[in-house]
C-alpha cells in the first residue's frame, strides 16, 4: 500500500469516527424529548452562570434561551446531518464547515476559564472542543472523502 493511500485511509477512518461520535450526540437528542424540551435550556443556563465568554452572555440569555426548544431541535438536526455526511463521505467539506462553526460556538459558550488566567488555561479549558475543531479543519484542508465514501453521480 502506498503512503498516499495509507494516509487517505487514515483520514477516512478519522472522518468516520468523528461521524460516529456525532451520531451518538444526535441520537440521545432525537430519541427523547428531554433535550429539546428542557435539556437545551438547562445547558444554556449553566453556560450563562459559569462557562461562557462574557461577550456571549447577552446572545445566550436574550436570543438562545427564550427560544431554547427551537435551537435544541436545530442542534440535534445539525448533529445528525454532520454525522450522516461524515459517515457516508457525502458533502464532507460542508459538514466540516458546519461542525467547525458549531464547535467554535460551543467553545465560546462553555469553555471560559476566567479573566486574568495564563494563556495555556484557555487551551486547557477547551480541549473537548479544540480536538474536534482540529479534526474539522483537517477535513476541510484534506480530501477526507477520497476513500470509503459514497460516490453520488461521480465516475
Amino acid at each position: 500500500m502506498s503512503a498516499a493511500n495509507q494516509q487517505a485511509r487514515a483520514l477516512a477512518f478519522l472522518r468516520i469516527a468523528v461521524g460516529l461520535l456525532f451520531l451518538i450526540f444526535a441520537e440521545y437528542k432525537l430519541t427523547s424529548t428531554r433535550f429539546v424540551w428542557g435539556g437545551m435550556a438547562g445547558y444554556i443556563h449553566g453556560f450563562i452562570e459559569q462557562g461562557c465568554y462574557p461577550f456571549m452572555r447577552p446572545f445566550l440569555k436574550h436570543i438562545i434561551l427564550p427560544h431554547a426548544p427551537f435551537f435544541g431541535a436545530i442542534v440535534a438536526i445539525t448533529e445528525l446531518s454532520i454525522a450522516l455526511s461524515l459517515i457516508t463521505g457525502v458533502l464532507v467539506r460542508w459538514a466540516s464547515l458546519g461542525g467547525l462553526a458549531m464547535m467554535l460556538l460551543l467553545l465560546v459558550s462553555s469553555n471560559y476559564p476566567g479573566a486574568h488566567v495564563p494563556l495555556w488555561r484557555y487551551f486547557g479549558a477547551s480541549l473537548d472542543h479544540n480536538v474536534l475543531i482540529l479534526c474539522f479543519l483537517t477535513f476541510l484542508i484534506g480530501k477526507a472523502d477520497a476513500v470509503w465514501a459514497l460516490r453520488l453521480g461521480r465516475s
